[in-house]
């Protein structure tokens, strides 16, 4: 392999800088398992390490990144051998631990999966840490009675990775699925995902009204969380769930207790970042095979080179991408 390769380094060591640079193997951190990356993807958490108040960025210069999918060079770790195609996503990735956006990465054996079959190296990430967290999302919800045949299920934030994968995977499942969305002009793709029916952000509410509302919806597969997950939670029907797993609409979730003790309704949290591997597995084998819908390419707004990155590191910050954005680095 070459000594130097391609990566996206974020520095503010001078002046702050975002830029595709050369980097040397020497300066890649502690890993078991060294692979040649075929592809990232553009998530929230990744446009957010790429300015400087975006808080999620400790040290510097970084590479950042967190999910990549591709081929071990060589492993210290008997579990995977040269040649074999894997996925790691989250962790550390991208944050505290050089991630995805560079030819090559060195990650500890513990964060890396053996690529599933039924998946390309280039469908795991049209999925991503979006399509992991959508599908933890909605084994949760199951997990808590959520099933096709019991009335509509709402998906919040809609037309971002996590709601549009989710919006595919719960139609292919068979729901009824009500898409939510601040970009109704979208509806097309989202009825292209498989969505029933595309209803805008205020359709939803913002939190401001009854503690109790009409029973609209089992269950819901929320990405936005604040004033609107207070609405939802509120319209949600007896004994059915809400899976959280965002926070574009604000931390502060001001609801009352009225949902929780009146209605028997469950908030569950969705972490993908700390999920255990044992889980985790579980869940990928799932995104290979029965959540896996036929619409998945649907998703991809566009596939970019490493070099077009610093403007839609921009672009996601904006809102100015749709469904998932996927980096081809070989």
């Amino acid at each position: 392999m070459p000594e130097t390769f391609q990566a996206l380094v974020v520095d503010k060591t001078d002046t702050f800088s975002v830029a595709v640079q050369p980097v040397t193997l020497g300066k890649l951190p502690a890993g078991e398992v060294l692979i040649k990356v075929s592809y990232s993807s553009v998530n929230y958490k990744d446009g957010l390490a790429s300015i400087p108040n975006g808080n999620i960025l400790r040290n510097y210069p970084f590479i950042p990144g967190i999910d990549l999918s591709g081929i071990v060079v060589s492993s210290a770790d008997s579990r995977f051998q040269e040649g074999q195609p894997v996925i790691a996503t989250s962790y550390g990735i991208g944050v505290s631990h050089f991630g995805g956006f560079s030819e090559y990465a060195r990650i500890p054996a513990e964060w890396v999966l053996p690529l599933p079959e039924g998946l390309s190296l280039r469908e795991a990430m049209i999925y991503g840490t979006a399509g992991l967290t959508a599908a933890l999302s909605i084994q949760a919800l199951e997990d808590n009675g959520a099933a096709p045949d019991k009335g509509k299920l709402l998906v919040t934030g809609a037309t971002g990775g996590v709601g549009g994968t989710a919006v595919a995977m719960l139609a292919h499942k068979g729901y009824a699925v009500t898409a939510s969305t601040g970009r109704t002009e979208e509806a097309g793709y989202l009825q292209t995902l498989g969505a029933a029916e595309v209803i805008s952000r205020g359709d939803v509410g913002d939190g401001t009204g009854k503690p109790l509302d009409k029973q609209l919806w089992q269950a819901a597969v929320d990405s936005v969380g604040g004033g609107p997950l207070a609405a939802v939670l509120s319209k949600i029907a007896y004994g059915g769930a809400v899976a959280a797993s965002g926070l574009t609409a604000g931390t502060a979730v001001p609801t009352t207790v009225m949902p929780f003790i009146l209605r028997g309704v469950s908030l569950l949290g969705i972490d993908s970042v700390s999920c255990p591997m044992e889980k985790r597995l579980k869940i990928w084998q799932r995104m290979a095979s029965d959540l896996k819908p036929a619409v998945l390419e649907e998703l991809v707004d566009r596939e970019i080179a490493l070099s077009e990155l610093p403007a839609t590191l921009e672009d996601i910050l904006k809102s100015n991408t749709r469904g998932r954005v996927i980096v081809r680095l070989s």
